[in-house]
């Protein structure tokens, strides 16, 4: 299969209702999507998303990267073999670029997958998608009122696997815990990297009530000592999440049973490079979240979803599949959205060549052709 160009595009839906974390507030998709054009007419697409508090990127530096090596990469990338040695080439590069070669990559493995007739598990080796994926609530830090809003609509749901996300004040942060009693079997917390000091953030999370079992990025980034000291004063343990962004970062982890990592395709940079992180942490000993951006289209929850199989028993939860929950309207034809008690059935896609989505094309707002 001969790539014969690539165009580049945005899809900046709103959402139904704003999103607010530590690090961000966030009204609409903030993406970027690629359409690779095969020379026989098949056209793949992907997408990215560049978080400047995630792994330093902006949608404008995105575009940069795939307008620098587009030509390099239609003119040398032809089958998985040389995608992998192209990714190999230019790692430095992707490794600052995550999000935007996550696109061109999926994007790549979606066209592969229909040229062939294959699903993108089939193209992997992987085994088939089967039965449905579950995933976990995820509360925002919102203003209370929306906040129990949000609860009661995952309630009527059956959710019962949630995510909250902290604010670092104490009382707001108890109050939100308080509202999840008698409903949660699992509660995990996000600090978005709040705190500066250990201690405080000991102090401020001590005694929270619902016996959270992790947190997620309660120091700055990298803080390792630091995340392990909060985790044993509070008897968690811990999630990485802005912290790791590649497989050798694993390495600095001597003791397993204290860290998860959470995986989300388009931070590591593509469904390649996720599993790859995937199988070295398996292998470790440490398990698995896979996560997700807000404001994701169905590309990324297609994409997340051999990541998923690949990972077994290590796979602790998974957030994504929002699709119209959080969308006004998503990009792709099915909208890959949980349905009750998070789960999400992939019998209309699993057996599709390619990622088996269906693009409205007419939604994308064009930014690029090479």
């Amino acid at each position: 299969m001969r790539i014969s160009g690539l165009s580049v595009f945005a899809f900046p839906v709103p959402f139904k209702v704003v999103f607010r974390h530590a690090s961000a507030s966030r009204g609409r998709a903030e993406n970027l999507i690629v359409a690779v054009h095969g020379d026989n007419g098949d056209v793949g697409y992907g997408e990215g998303c560049p978080r400047h508090y995630v792994t330093g990127e902006t949608v404008p530096g995105g575009l940069a990267f795939i307008r620098a090596h587009a030509d390099s990469f239609v003119a040398e990338v032809h089958d998985l073999e040389s995608l992998r040695a192209w990714m190999l080439a230019h790692r430095d590069a992707i490794d600052r670029n995550p999000a935007a070669f996550c696109a061109m990559e999926i994007a790549t493995l979606d066209l592969f997958g229909r040229a062939c007739r294959q699903s993108v598990e089939a193209l992997l080796g992987l085994p088939p998608l089967h039965g449905s994926f579950r995933y976990s609530a995820v509360l925002g830090d919102a203003p209370h009122p929306a906040y129990r809003w949000q609860l009661h609509r995952y309630r009527r749901r059956g959710f019962s696997d949630f995510k909250v996300k902290l604010s670092g004040h104490p009382a707001r942060d108890r109050r939100k815990m308080q509202a999840l009693a008698g409903t949660a079997s699992s509660i995990r917390l996000d600090a978005n990297n709040l705190w500066t000091s250990a201690d405080d953030c000991i102090g401020d999370l001590a005694g929270l009530p619902g016996q959270p079992f992790a947190i997620e990025e309660p120091l700055g980034v990298g803080d390792l000592d630091g995340f392990r000291t909060v985790g044993e004063a509070l008897a968690m343990r811990v999630i990485l999440d802005e912290s790791l962004l590649r497989a050798e970062q694993l390495e600095s982890l001597p003791d397993p049973e204290r860290w998860i990592v959470n995986l989300r395709v388009s931070k590591m940079g593509g469904i390649l490079r996720s599993i790859d992180v995937a199988k070295r942490a398996a292998s470790l000993g440490i398990d698995t979240i896979v996560g997700c951006q807000v404001g994701e289209t169905s590309i990324l929850t297609r994409a997340a979803l051999p990541v998923m199989r690949s990972l077994g028993t290590n796979l602790v939860a998974a957030e994504g599949a929002f699709g119209t929950w959080l969308l006004q309207r998503d990009l792709t034809s099915p909208s890959l959205t949980f349905g009750d008690a998070g789960r999400l059935a992939v019998g209309d896609v699993s057996d599709n060549p390619g990622l088996g989505l269906g693009v409205c094309c007419e939604e994308l707002t064009p930014l690029e052709h090479a």
